[in-house]
């Protein structure tokens, strides 16, 4: 009997694939080295332009300051096509950074294939990793993009605070809301 699995990304509880990609703050950002510092590692797949990404954007800096003297950090990566989209291009995404006073990286995948191996679809779509570059949570930053105010689950929290108490992440995946990843043509 063959069954068709989707083996798009990865899966809960496989590992992350590693990255070395370029930061608005003119680093080289690596995977591995975030996994030597910190006990969680949010990756969160953003876009410039995407109405979803600016209704977020507070609540992720608020994510950021809340956990980062806990051992997380989060990291913003930008892979869509700036040749389809400008808006979203390198240069753009550091007056982004500036000028939304982002307290987390934000790396440029220009060649997507970071964005395919997590398994991207939508901006923004959180990948939660634990200290070993597991994926622990993929999804939803909480159930309510319109109104801060009126967030029943907070998953994002949620999840990072299972993680850093030793406890399983559930639920483990929430089904993103917000802009396709564009991809290149």
């Amino acid at each position: 009997m063959n069954l068709l699995i989707d083996t798009t990304g990865t899966p809960i509880n496989g590992y992350a694939p590693d990255f070395e990609l370029p930061g608005v703050d003119e680093e080289v950002h690596h995977l591995a080295r975030y996994l030597e510092k910190f006990r969680a590692i949010a990756v969160i797949f953003m876009g410039n332009h995407c109405p979803y990404v600016q209704l977020y954007l507070n609540r992720l800096k608020e994510i950021q300051a809340e956990f980062q003297d806990r051992g997380v950090t989060l990291i913003g990566m930008n892979a869509n096509d700036a040749n389809q989209h400008p808006d979203d291009s390198f240069d753009n995404m550091k007056i982004f950074a500036a000028n939304n006073q982002l307290n987390f990286p934000y790396i440029r995948d220009v060649a997507q294939d970071v964005a395919e191996s997590f398994g991207a679809s939508k901006t923004p779509e959180v990948f939660l990793l634990d200290q070993d570059g597991r994926l622990r949570y993929k999804g939803l930053i909480d159930d309510n993009p319109d109104d801060p105010g009126a967030v029943g689950v907070s998953y994002l929290r949620s999840a990072i605070d299972q993680l850093l108490n030793n406890q399983p992440v559930e639920p483990s995946s929430t089904e993103a809301i917000g802009c396709s990843v564009k991809w290149r043509e």
